[in-house]
């Protein structure tokens, strides 16, 4: 069915399957919350908000398909979810700019497409200042990388090098399994015999878990720490609180953030949704973000044509879960704040 000039249709591409499907039922949701709140206003631009879900689990190739023949048909004014880079790779150039597209998670950086708005933490703003941090104050400064074989684990280990450099650390081991591997005994025999003070893990949904699980029983959490850019709560509660110990994350946004942002939006999460809902995640409220910040493009735009909305989005800035957030050359600048786990829950520690 065609957009209406009532109804302003996005497409929220989230994964409903394989690694990372660990998300799809928070980051619904969250987006959910977002669309109520906006259409129990006036909607954005006087139109009523309406999702239309597709699945970012799926191949990626079938992703940008399924999305690109929405794009053509008319059936969604824009795009937006949590997915991986290697979809978002895809989708991009399938778009060709006919809508605008907000791409909500952490990345690997250097997205210039003109189209494609940027709201999720970047390496530079994540991982560099926790490895300073880590040197400084645990004097950490070797690391065993680990991460899924694709675009963002890859190239994100090649900026990890270069800001270990900076603090006189080195990467002592370097490994890429394929995405969607349960099976770490290769990768924590090549770890244990190592010379790594901690282990970086680059690892998605389910496989992060597992390693998490296996890392712990092969009794390695005894002398080293683990850190992940991409470890939210639910990992955290499939990985176990037996399994735990020595894990440190880094986001723009923990359940456990305790800021009255933060704190205001997983009151009106759970009395929408109920104490059983989807445990709330950096994940799930980047769907949130995703939603808010298109309807914050539009409403400055005063359309929600892509092209214009890239014209007049530099500086444009609101409050949020995440704190105050601002757009700079189509990436949305934030807080970005370091927790470790305590059992099933994160203990933030402090801005980054």
């Amino acid at each position: 069915m065609r957009t209406s000039p009532e109804t302003l249709t996005i497409a929220l591409v989230v994964p409903l399957q394989g690694p990372a499907g660990i998300f799809g039922p928070s980051c619904e949701l969250c987006a959910e919350l977002a669309v109520e709140e906006l259409n129990a206003g006036a909607g954005t631009l006087g139109r009523r908000v309406r999702l239309r879900v597709v699945d970012g689990g799926a191949p990626p190739p079938d992703v940008a398909a399924a999305v690109g023949a929405l794009v053509s048909a008319g059936e969604v004014d824009a795009v937006t979810g949590w997915h991986i880079s290697a979809v978002r790779q895809v989708v991009a150039p399938r778009i060709a700019g006919r809508v605008p597209y907000v791409y909500t998670p952490l990345y690997e950086g250097g997205e210039r497409t003109p189209w494609v708005f940027l709201a999720g933490e970047t390496p530079g703003r994540q991982l560099r200042p926790a490895l300073r941090w880590f040197a400084d104050e645990l004097g950490v400064r070797r690391w065993s990388v680990v991460g899924d074989d694709y675009v963002w684990p890859r190239r994100s280990a090649r900026a990890i090098r270069r800001y270990l450099a900076e603090v006189g650390g080195t990467v002592s081991e370097e490994l890429f399994v394929p995405y969607g591997t349960q099976d770490f005994s290769g990768a924590l025999r090549r770890i244990a015999a190592g010379t790594g003070e901690g282990v970086l893990m680059l690892l998605v949904g389910d496989d992060a878990v597992a390693f998490n699980r296996a890392f712990a029983a092969a009794g390695l959490d005894d002398d080293r720490i683990r850190f992940s850019p991409l470890m939210d709560e639910n990992m955290l509660l499939a990985t176990g609180a037996a399994s735990t110990r020595g894990l440190y994350a880094a986001a723009g946004y923990f359940e456990a953030l305790p800021t009255a942002g933060g704190l205001d939006f997983g009151a009106r999460y759970h009395r929408r949704f109920g104490v059983d809902a989807p445990m709330l995640n950096s994940l799930g409220e980047s769907c949130y973000e995703g939603v808010r910040l298109l309807d914050a493009l539009a409403r400055r735009a005063g359309t929600v044509d892509a092209r214009t909305m890239t014209a007049v989005s530099d500086g444009l800035g609101y409050d949020g879960p995440r704190g105050p957030v601002e757009l700079r050359d189509r990436h949305l600048r934030q807080p970005v704040f370091l927790a470790v786990a305590d059992g099933l829950e994160f203990d933030v520690l402090q801005p980054l």
